[in-house]
């Protein structure tokens, strides 16, 4: 097997092992981001983290916390599979010879050009999955928005296709995607390979165990979300508001009307459910992706 069909293979079992173990996460999290701004007076639908848990399975079951999970299993495969392959031939790209070991820097390389080329795939998935996330949290908001229920990510891929701008409007939120993907993949795959090789005492981190890989991997991900976060909230924001009568003009103007009314801590609003995905999550992707391109050969 060549080492495209490798890194294919395993990074679609990487980013599953990611979803399942990260999604209720992520659910709780863009409930926060995307919840309205109370009213002078009023107190917010979630207080926080734990509040969004207890009143999302109150109101929608346990399955409440996996909303949304359609879109992203649906292209989980092609997502990860670009992102691993991309990094994996950059490396192959950057090598002087094939048993070339890259530098940390060569690795942040490997990571942006892989982020930038899974921002078209994570851009309409992210707003699918974000779409059905966040019809609880703006229940009762007053919004246009609301006058739409989905059903299912097909659902809301019909409704913008049809009512939104046809295919344009799936990639609504696609600049805030790169601005996430791009420095986040390099943060994350530059931290990942610096940990492995402090872990090791070295470059060689072939002889890593199964907890060094997840150690490394958890990092990476925190890495990740503490680069880019208020860039997703951004993101998120974005993607959910009324097409008709938007909230917001672009990027810049979520980003500064968010601030101007929140202060900063409105651009890490969820940011706690955010790093106790990034944890587990990217701990599962990780060494799943290296124990299945291992077995692999």
């Amino acid at each position: 097997m060549g080492d495209v069909a490798k890194d294919l293979t395993a990074g679609t079992i990487g980013g599953a092992a990611q979803l399942v173990v990260g999604h209720p996460f992520d659910t709780i999290k863009v409930k926060l981001q995307s919840q309205p701004t109370p009213l002078p007076g009023q107190v917010p639908k979630y207080s926080g983290a734990i509040d969004a848990v207890k009143k999302t399975i109150a109101a929608e079951g346990p399955g409440g916390l996996y909303k949304g999970m359609g879109a992203p299993l649906a292209t989980v495969a092609a997502f990860n599979a670009v992102l691993f392959t991309v990094r994996g031939q950059m490396e192959t790209l950057l090598k002087s010879s094939p048993g070339d070991t890259l530098t940390i820097s060569q690795q942040v390389v490997c990571g942006a050009a892989a982020g930038l080329s899974v921002s078209f795939l994570a851009c309409p998935t992210e707003l699918l999955k974000c779409r059905l996330q966040a019809q609880s949290a703006l229940a009762g908001s007053g919004t246009a928005t609301l006058a739409v229920k989905y059903a299912g990510p097909m659902d809301v891929a019909r409704h913008v296709l049809r009512s939104e701008g046809g295919v344009k409007g799936l990639f609504k939120g696609l600049i805030p995607t790169m601005a996430r993907e791009i420095p986040g993949n390099a943060a994350m795959f530059g931290v990942y390979e610096a940990t492995k090789q402090l872990i090791a005492g070295g470059t060689d981190t072939s002889g890593l165990g199964r907890g060094s890989l997840m150690a490394s991997g958890g990092l990476a991900g925190a890495a990740f979300w503490c680069m880019v976060y208020p860039t997703d909230v951004v993101k998120s924001v974005l993607q959910v508001d009324d097409y008709k009568n938007p909230k917001f003009s672009g990027s810049i103007d979520a980003f500064r009307r968010i601030k101007a009314t929140e202060g900063i801590k409105g651009l890490y609003k969820g940011f706690g459910p955010a790093m106790f995905r990034s944890v587990p999550a990217n701990a599962a992707c990780f060494l799943a992706y290296e124990m299945t391109r291992s077995a692999l050969g």
